[in-house]
């Protein structure tokens, strides 16, 4: 069994045959996936998504990319709109230095937010971090020294220090399909490395097909390659990966009620 623990299935290329999709995914082995928010102003539209499936969850936040136009979005609202039942978990924020598509200080301005709201309401936050990893490493150190929070570092790109300090500080890693593209050997180091109880598995889903569908429009089945690329780079089944991301999944998006 396996779960995709972030896909964006309000993206068109998702949801405009979301029945096949979750067919698929089924059919794959994929027995649950959290639909992740980039917009809080769209949490209804996650929220729905999660109310019609039995098999998906939902998330509360502003991506990075949109800090800027959701500066407005306070801790509270956060808190308050994760009280949905079939919300599990705060984010997608953070911090990307590469496309730079918001200012700097407005994503740490959010960041700061969803962590605050991560914190009040014991929900994981999912972040976003790329090309960001001495400011997030800062502060993510600062927060916590603030009060301790549940976090994900989601689709992980980043090197072995960033990995370290987050798992010094009781944070999870998720891999995605990237994990199987060539040149990606220093994210299959870190795979290797992070400990049994501190890894996930991921699509980010229609975005990042895995090897061997490159090119195409990725969704929550194709978890099993990325999945499977883990088993081979830490010398274990894909059956073990399995279990051991899934007993992970329920722990931290507790939530769920599949602990």
């Amino acid at each position: 069994m396996l779960i995709d623990s972030h896909c964006h299935l309000d993206f068109e290329a998702l949801a405009a045959d979301i029945d096949g999709v979750l067919a698929r995914a089924d059919t794959a082995g994929v027995s649950g996936m959290v639909t992740i928010s980039t917009h809080v102003e769209k949490f209804s539209t996650y929220a729905g998504l999660a109310e019609r499936y039995a098999n998906v969850w939902c998330s509360v936040g502003t991506h990075p990319h949109h800090a800027d136009e959701e500066l407005h979005i306070q801790t509270e609202d956060l808190v308050r709109l994760s009280a949905h039942p079939r919300c599990v978990a705060i984010g997608e924020a953070g911090l990307d230095y590469f496309y730079d598509n918001a200012p700097r200080e407005a994503q740490a301005t959010g960041l700061r937010r969803h962590i605050a709201a991560s914190r009040i309401t014991g929900l994981p936050l999912v972040i976003h971090s790329r090309q960001a990893d001495d400011d997030m490493a800062k502060i993510l150190e600062e927060e916590a020294r603030q009060g301790a929070f549940p976090f994900v570092l989601h689709c992980f790109t980043a090197g072995a220090e960033l990995a370290e300090r987050a798992l010094a500080l009781g944070g999870y890693i998720s891999f995605s399909g990237i994990i199987t593209f060539r040149n990606a050997e220093e994210i299959r180091e870190v795979a290797k490395a992070v400990p049994a109880d501190r890894y996930l598995v991921e699509t980010d889903a229609p975005y990042l097909a895995p090897t061997p569908h490159r090119g195409q429009s990725n969704e929550p089945s194709f978890v099993r390659h990325t999945a499977g690329k883990v088993a081979e780079v830490r010398g274990i089944t894909l059956e073990q990966v399995g279990a051991e991301t899934t007993a992970n999944f329920a722990r931290l998006f507790s939530k769920t009620g599949l602990a």
